[in-house]
C-alpha cells in the first residue's frame, strides 16, 4: 500500500499545524464516521467547523455550506467526501489558505495530492486523525 504523509507530516498536522479543522462532510448525522471523528478531534483540543451544503450547526459549532464561506481563517481541511469530489474541495483549501488537507480512509485522489502538495499544502491521504492522534501519544 502506498503511503500518503509520512509520520513526520502526520504529527505536524496533528501537532503543530494548527487548531482549527474544517471537517468536509460534517453533518448532524451520528452514524457517520465524521461526526465521531469530529468528536475525537475536539477532545484533543481541535476547534472543528462544520462544512456542509446543510451548513447546521454540529457538535456546538456553526457549520457552512462551504470552506469560501467560513470568515476565520482555517488551519486544516479534512475531507469526508467520496474520491470523485475530494479533489475539488482540496484545490479550494488551497484557495481558502490552509495549511494542510486531510483526506479520511478511502478518500484518494493522487493528482490533487500532488497538487495540493505542489501549492505548497501538507497532505496526508487515506488516513484518519481519530486514530492517528492516540498513536502518537
Amino acid at each position: 500500500m502506498t503511503s500518503y504523509g509520512d509520520e513526520a507530516t502526520v504529527r505536524a498536522i496533528l501537532t503543530g499545524t494548527g487548531d482549527t479543522w474544517a471537517v468536509v462532510g460534517l453533518s448532524n448525522n451520528t452514524a457517520r464516521a465524521a461526526h465521531r471523528v469530529a468528536q475525537v478531534l475536539q477532545r484533543y483540543g481541535k476547534r472543528i467547523v462544520p462544512v456542509h451544503p446543510k451548513a447546521e450547526t454540529v457538535l456546538g459549532e456553526q457549520g457552512y455550506a462551504s470552506l469560501a464561506e467560513i470568515p476565520f481563517p482555517v488551519d486544516v481541511v479534512d475531507v469526508f467526501v467520496n474520491s470523485a469530489l475530494a479533489g475539488e474541495v482540496a484545490d479550494q483549501a488551497v484557495a481558502v489558505g490552509a495549511k494542510a488537507v486531510w483526506f479520511q480512509l478511502g478518500v484518494v485522489d493522487e493528482a490533487a495530492y500532488e497538487r495540493t502538495r505542489a501549492a505548497g499544502l501538507s497532505m496526508v491521504m487515506d488516513r484518519c486523525p481519530a486514530i492517528e492522534i492516540p498513536r502518537l501519544g
